[in-house]
């Protein structure tokens, strides 16, 4: 069976250690991160984190996503196909002027991607990609077949999911809507 990628986007507060503790969560079931990134969301006081990971095992992922809600600080956590989510990654080349000016057909794999050259000098060029990680690898591998990468790295993975209104928003919403009822009827029954 093939590996599967998997987004998953874990929402909490601001609170240092948190990272830690949900990073451990994959150490413990071992299960490597292709990417991660950290961000505040939409959300006020609510940072994002969003993974990839590799997995054949569908119910290993749903797990894993149990495990990490259970931790404290963590508001809300869900994974994600690639139909249900848009996703993209920035990624840096610097390859070598001579080599790309000995194949000119390096220059269409760059044109290709809609990515842009951002130097261009005797020595090398540094190229600016801004796609899915799919096409960022792809490009990877075309680029090292021609021996021509002198650096290359990649940003974490960014999504935001394609409903009307993420899943932790609605969590939000219905929390904070039990935290009143809550509130009422203790009022209410201090009142009687």
């Amino acid at each position: 069976m093939d590996k599967q990628l998997y987004t998953i986007l874990i929402y909490s507060e601001n609170v240092v250690g948190i990272l830690n503790l949900v990073t451990a969560v994959f150490t413990r079931l071992q299960v490597n991160i292709e990417s991660l990134n950290v961000s505040p969301s939409g959300i006020p006081n609510v940072h994002k984190y969003t993974v990839t990971i590799f997995s054949d095992d569908e119910q290993q992922v749903k797990k894993l996503v149990k495990q990490i809600e259970k931790k404290v600080d963590v508001i809300k956590a869900d994974y994600y196909l690639d139909s249900e989510i848009f996703t993209s990654e920035v990624a840096l080349f610097k390859i070598s002027t001579p080599i790309v000016m000995a194949h000119p057909e390096i220059s269409r794999l760059i044109r290709h991607t809609d990515s842009r050259m951002l130097e261009v000098n005797e020595t090398y060029i540094s190229v600016h990609v801004c796609s899915s990680s799919k096409i960022i690898i792809e490009l990877y591998k075309a680029l090292a077949r021609f021996k021509c990468i002198l650096q290359y790295t990649r940003s974490g993975c960014v999504a935001i999911t394609r409903g009307k209104e993420e899943k932790v928003s609605a969590f939000l919403k219905e929390h904070q809507n039990a935290q009143l009822r809550f509130m009422e009827e203790g009022i209410n029954n201090d009142e009687a």
